[in-house]
């Protein structure tokens, strides 16, 4: 399994991608599961099972260790490494999975381009997001606002955020080579501030988010 993607972030942590190509079987024999995560790849069906799989490899091969972290779960099942202090996030686009890790709060997500984004896109999209748009970039800007936003809610960690209300990406003019922008999470008195990169990576889209320090 080689890693097809492998990038360290400034000022620290890594993102790596990987093109799925192993199935079921050879990606599981080569894995050491605990308990609990035997568990929970006996609740998914499908391909499900071969992109959660993956996931769990790519991040140990980016994690450099002989043995492998086994993946923890927090009360609101956002993921971690066990014995690691570094956090991750991770995503999968059927046959491409994704992740990123660092030692602050962090977020990604990759998804392939598909038209019917536009049909719900009031529900992820703010006015002055929506403004930002430009008819012949309009269907990969508004990818990069989804998986933005994603990369942002993954990296808050704490569920019960409404993307319009409370994840902000900062209106921007979209590159086809990818670029930096910045996005936020305001909720109450919850102000967190992120940077956010994306970039397309073999047809789909990528976005991953790193959190600001205050001030």
């Amino acid at each position: 399994m080689p890693l097809h993607y492998h990038q360290h972030l400034e000022p620290t942590g890594e993102i790596g991608l990987w093109q799925i190509t192993e199935t079921e079987t050879e990606l599981y024999a080569t894995l050491d599961l605990s308990a609990e995560e035997e568990r929970q790849l006996a609740r998914l069906k499908g391909h499900r099972r071969v992109e959660w799989l993956a996931a769990r490899h790519l991040v140990h091969q980016m994690s450099g260790r002989l043995s492998r972290a086994h993946f923890t779960k927090d009360e609101f099942g956002k993921p971690h490494l066990q014995d690691s202090d570094w956090q991750i996030s991770i995503s999968h686009s059927r046959t491409v999975c994704a992740a990123i890790a660092g030692p602050v709060a962090v977020g990604i997500d990759i998804q392939r381009f598909v038209p019917k984004i536009e049909r719900i896109a009031h529900k992820f999209m703010r006015v002055p997001e929506l403004e930002s748009l430009e008819a012949s970039t309009r269907l990969q800007h508004l990818h990069v606002y989804w998986c933005a936003k994603e990369a942002l809610y993954k990296a808050y960690g704490r569920r019960q955020l409404d993307f319009c209300q409370h994840i902000h990406v900062r209106p921007f003019t979209y590159q086809k080579e990818g670029g930096q922008i910045r996005g936020s999470i305001r909720k109450g008195i919850i102000r967190e501030e992120y940077m956010l990169r994306y970039f397309i990576w073999e047809g789909s889209m990528v976005a991953y988010a790193l959190l600001l320090p205050l001030g």
